[in-house]
């Protein structure tokens, strides 16, 4: 409804892709068998005490910095007190008021097209709780499964101003923050396996107000997808309860995709519910200048820069830059091809339109393509040299695609000759000028786009192999004669 405002804050879980957990020597794998990855000090048994991973702190580090966070030089960690049958310790080692960075910022694109700055409040450490089956077992209607082997993995929390306010930009916001994190190599941020995980809060107030509506904190979404349908249902349900007089209330609710809506789940807590202390086992984490200026080092070039230095380089369009850059190995093997072809830009046309497009109707991923960059790049230049056509380029390719071949065996076995004599051309032009009068008339008379007519004939009399660029400026020429 035009005359209400949503404000949407988005908090982010992700797992760091560390070896071993936060506080322990546990291996920090996803999929083994349950409660074979634990130990005493992710139980949180008596006498068991944590040792901070020195890994994670570098991680942490790094995604603090490539989300422009600043990453301050002493933090703390506190006890984060509640029960859950998946938290055998009753508390959670987090970090409150002293997170180890705050006041970072992502820029994304809006409806109207510019780029708006989302703020980020926050980036803290913290472990990860275990986790709860509530079915796929012959007794789930009546049993709960724990599995704890995710106890204690390293997990970065992201929280973002209120800044939001739409779900699109919402969908947005996550869409560049995992494209950040994953060209980090900090996480390998796969939702399916519960590497990133989102809540969304979400509030709708009168267009124009100072004050913020009470929020509700949506839980359980699993995709990006979701997370704009459960913020779309949302906003819309808030409105109705207001609209009927009524007062939203602050809850955890859940979204049920199946359904999509979403269901109150329980009364949302505030912080001094988990009355946070500082974690009496653990010293103050200091992060020295030292350590910062090297992990800065380890920053690697970030997808918004790279797409702007690589449309100034190659000449790319905006659309080919952001599809390139999609992921950090694809863009690394883009530019490793382009350095060695004699036009970056048609290497970049040839990778995303011919064997694109055929990868998309298959339903194939880039490492499943028959045809390898060096053939990309080879197709790419025998194109920018005029020995080979676009029609001749798409006929190979559909033989690498049929035959699962790579382009240079396809090409060096079925190699089509291009026709470059000028003489040879003219000679079909003129046969076809010949028994075409009427559409000579037509050009003559003024309708040049009959010129395409001609240069299609007699690309079909020479099969496809008259030179494209000699072609259509011969066939220009008889003409106007």
């Amino acid at each position: 409804m035009a005359k209400y405002e949503p404000v949407i804050g988005l908090e982010v879980h992700v797992q760091l892709l560390t070896a071993t957990k936060a506080f322990c020597g546990c291996t920090n794998q996803f999929g083994s068998a349950p409660n074979t990855n634990i130990c005493p000090v992710c139980l949180g048994l008596p006498g068991a005490l944590p040792v901070l991973n020195a890994k994670a702190v570098e991680f942490a580090t790094l995604a603090a910095l490539a989300l422009h966070c600043e990453v301050r030089e002493r933090s703390i960690f506190a006890r984060k007190n509640y029960f859950y049958p998946d938290l055998p310790k009753g508390y959670q080692i987090s970090q409150f008021d002293k997170p180890i960075a705050e006041f970072g910022w992502i820029d994304v694109p809006t409806a109207d097209g510019s780029m708006k700055r989302i703020g980020i409040t926050r980036a803290h450490m913290e472990e990860d709780a275990g986790k709860s089956l509530h079915d796929g077992f012959h007794d789930s209607g009546t049993h709960t499964y724990l599995d704890l082997n995710r106890c204690g993995t390293p997990l970065v929390e992201i929280v973002s101003e209120p800044d939001l306010r739409t779900p699109e930009e919402a969908f947005e916001y996550l869409t560049r923050l995992k494209e950040i994190l994953l060209y980090t190599g900090v996480s390998d941020c796969n939702m399916e396996e519960g590497s990133l995980r989102c809540d969304a809060n979400v509030s709708v107030r009168l267009k124009g107000a100072p004050k913020f509506g009470t929020k509700a904190e949506v839980k359980n979404v699993n995709s990006f997808r979701y997370v704009r349908a459960a913020l779309e249902y949302e906003i819309e349900r808030q409105i109705e309860v207001v609209e009927s007089g009524g007062r939203v209330i602050q809850e955890s609710r859940l979204w049920n995709a199946a359904e999509g809506r979403t269901y109150s789940m329980r009364s949302k807590e505030q912080a001094h519910d988990y009355r946070y202390f500082p974690e009496p086992d653990l010293p103050p984490l200091i992060v020295s200048a030292e350590f910062l200026a090297e992990t800065r080092k380890k920053l690697p070039e970030l997808p918004e820069a790279r797409r702007v230095r690589m449309i100034a380089e190659y000449e790319l369009t905006e659309q080919d830059a952001h599809t390139l850059t999609a992921s950090r190995e694809f863009a690394d093997r883009f530019e490793a091809a382009a350095k060695t072809s004699k036009n970056p830009r048609r290497v970049a046309n040839v990778l995303l339109s011919e064997v694109g497009g055929r990868l998309k109707a298959l339903g194939l991923e880039q490492e499943n393509s028959p045809v390898s960059m060096t053939g990309i790049v080879l197709a790419a230049d025998l194109l920018e040299e005029g020995k080979i056509s676009s029609k001749q380029l798409k006929q190979l390719f559909d033989v690498c695609f049929e035959k699962n071949e790579d382009f240079p065996a396809v090409y060096e076995r079925e190699k089509p000759q291009q026709i470059t004599d000028a003489s040879a051309i003219e000679s079909l032009i003129d046969q076809v000028i010949a028994t075409n009068p009427k559409q000579v008339e037509q050009y003559r008379g003024g309708k040049k786009t009959v010129a395409g007519f001609f240069v299609g004939q007699v690309m079909k009399a020479s099969k496809g192999q008259a030179n494209p660029a000699l072609l259509n400026e011969l066939v220009v020429k008889k003409l106007e004669g």
